[in-house]
């Protein structure tokens, strides 16, 4: 798995759409402090703070982290540049502050942040966000309808993510002085008046204003220079390319809101840029660079952590629960490449991953098979369809792989010294039918030209990942090979579809909503930076994502989400990989912590604090390297 500890706003930026009980008892038109499109949350109407934190945790000290590669810019909203460590995407990071705040504990639950209500009518045509007055920037001014309603429009101007994600908000309104209208072009999508509440707020007076240098500021391009905030944290000093140092602002206007409370405890962030994942592996080792770990290799987890500092119990392995984590994983195939359009390549490619060999050699059967896009979730589809699932799909038939009406999905299971062998033969049959054939060695269509794929990556755990499926393809005549490039060309190149087949993490939710355009839709496809790296256009699938999005209960949309599921899997737009349900966490003996973490997350690095005793002694044993 290549995912880390990733805020779930930054990295998932998904909340549901579906009916919720919950938006059904409160009557229409009611101010509501906190959002919710499942059941209620357990905290109800006067959320304090998270159960699992230290509201008197002490504040102080210095995290240490390392990023990969390098940066250029401070602007993480457009497609150009690669925006620095600590910013978000989608989502505020560590600068900005957004509506409302997704929970830390709970799936499709929001508390309240910039705005301290919202309401929407019974026909979910609007929502309306009223501010805190007590909201301000880092220069004291406060934010205000205006920042809200400019930055809405700039981010749909400009941001990919944000355009797709707010496909259906025709405009945004000021309603009063702290009020804000956001108005849709359709009724009855019941996931739009809460996912506005993830709207970033940015501040306009700033970047309408000019630089030290009497140069107008653009919004549109790549910056260096320290935008101005409202989050829990400021730019204090980097050097570009190669580190940036976060300070708390210690008079953060929202500190004591229950998001806040018992979090952000560490005085200043600091992050390294270090080149490759060897580099920062050994960084960690020594001391002073990382202070916390997110290991992905099982390899390394069960072989390496046996260094000095481990055996000392300076350093400390924890494993955590962490359901949101659960994602789907697999190789994107990019169908804007030829050889990828027919769906018996796709699947002779399927039949070719060995993935119990990979989990016995090389994974220490730590990784779970992957046979969904929902994972670990109600959401998966399974068996065959049924009920309101292939009423669903039922009008849909004549474009659909007959298969799926009739047989279980399965992936093909390695498990025995003949499957090599019969799966082989298997996906070279498919090819067959899609018009190659193996000829002096090689799998060659009718001009002779070979097939060809080559896997992109940016690091070492690319090549595990890769290698062996790259050895397996070679059998069977196809020029496969893996090419791994610096961060940032790898950044530019799968923002581009500058590939043909790719590892990639499709983050879903226990309610996925409006972000299902941003994955599979045809619009998304000829959308640079989209989450559609595969190329699928679609009918069926874009009519689906609509069928999810306008769903009108809970069970329409579990129905409608596994026929999507299942319709995606037949037509093997990806070669799933693998997951685990557990995130493991090393870190230098230098933090206090709650006694407990929010399943749902994971560990809640936030809520930790530094023990100045611990820290002490670890400075002294390692000469200052902590």
């Amino acid at each position: 798995m290549r995912a880390g500890l990733a805020r779930i706003i930054g990295t998932i930026g998904i909340v549901p759409a579906m009916l919720a009980a919950s938006l059904l008892t409160a009557s229409a038109d009611e101010w509501r402090t906190s959002s919710t499109l499942g059941a209620e949350s357990r905290y109800g109407s006067d959320f304090q703070r998270y159960d699992h934190v230290n509201p008197d945790a002490p504040k102080g000290g210095t995290l240490n982290s390392v990023a990969s590669g390098t940066y250029d810019s401070f602007n993480p909203y457009i497609v150009q540049g690669a925006p620095a460590a600590g910013f978000a995407e989608f989502g505020g990071g560590l600068l900005y502050e957004t509506l409302m705040e997704q929970s830390l504990d709970e799936p499709g639950v929001s508390h309240a942040m910039i705005a301290e209500a919202f309401k929407y009518p019974d026909d979910f045509s609007s929502a309306t966000y009223r501010l805190n007055p007590n909201a301000k920037w880092h220069d004291g001014e406060p934010i205000t309808v205006d920042d809200v309603i400019w930055s809405f429009n700039m981010l749909k101007a400009n941001s990919p993510r944000y355009n797709r994600y707010y496909a259906d908000v025709i405009e945004a309104v000021a309603v009063s002085e702290r009020e804000v209208e956001f108005r849709f072009d359709q009724k009855g999508n019941r996931e739009l008046p809460k996912i506005m509440g993830d709207l970033v707020v940015l501040p306009r007076h700033w970047w309408e204003g000019t630089d030290k240098n009497g140069k107008k500021r653009d919004i549109t391009r790549p910056t260096l220079e320290a935008p101005l905030g409202s989050g829990a944290y400021r730019i204090e000093r980097f050097k570009p390319g190669s580190e940036i140092v976060w300070a708390r602002v210690p008079d953060h206007w929202s500190a004591n809101l229950g998001v806040n409370v018992g979090r952000n405890n560490f005085d200043h962030k600091r992050y390294t840029y270090i080149q490759d994942d060897n580099a920062a592996w050994q960084a960690f080792t020594k001391g002073g660079y990382q202070d916390i770990r997110s290991e992905n290799s099982s390899r390394r987890w069960m072989t390496e952590y046996n260094f000095p500092a481990v055996k000392a119990g300076d350093v400390l392995k924890k494993e955590f629960t962490a359901t949101a984590f659960v994602f789907m994983q697999g190789f994107a195939l990019n169908m804007r490449r030829p050889q990828f359009q027919d769906r018996r390549v796709r699947e002779a490619l399927t039949l070719a991953f060995d993935f119990e060999s990979m989990n016995r050699t090389l994974f220490y059967d730590q990784n779970t098979r992957t046979s969904s896009y929902f994972v670990g979730s109600e959401l998966a589809s399974s068996g065959l369809p049924t009920g309101k699932e292939l009423e669903i799909l039922e009008p849909y038939r004549d474009q659909l792989p007959p298969e799926l009406f009739t047989r279980e999905f399965k992936l093909p299971a390695y498990d025995n010294p003949q499957s090599e062998r019969q799966y082989l033969r298997q996906a070279v049959g498919l090819f067959a039918e899609a018009g190659w054939k193996i000829s002096n060695g090689k799998m060659v269509n009718d001009k002779g030209e070979q097939f060809r794929i080559e896997f992109l990556g940016s690091g070492p755990t690319d090549e595990v990942i890769s290698n062996s499926f790259v050895g397996t393809l070679r059998k069977i005549g196809i020029a496969a090979s893996l090419r791994i490039v610096d961060t940032s060309q790898y950044i530019n190149r799968i923002n581009d579809f500058d590939f043909d087949a790719t590892t990639t993490i499709l983050n879903q939710s226990n309610s996925p909503g409006n972000e299902q355009r941003d994955f599979w839709s045809s619009k998304a496809a000829d959308t640079p930076g989209s989450r559609n790296l595969m190329g699928i256009r679609n009918p069926v699938v874009d009519a689906l994502v609509e069928r999810i999005i306008y769903a009108t209960d809970r069970d329409d949309l579990i129905a409608a989400t596994h026929a999507l599921d299942r319709v995606l899997l037949w037509n093997y737009y990806t070669i799933p990989q693998w997951h685990r349900t557990k995130q493991w966490i090393a870190h230098w003996n230098k933090f206090g912590m709650p006694e407990t973490q929010p399943e749902y997350t994971g560990a809640d690095t936030d809520s930790w604090w530094i023990d100045p005793e611990k820290e002490k002694a670890l400075a002294l044993k390692y000469k200052g390297a902590n």
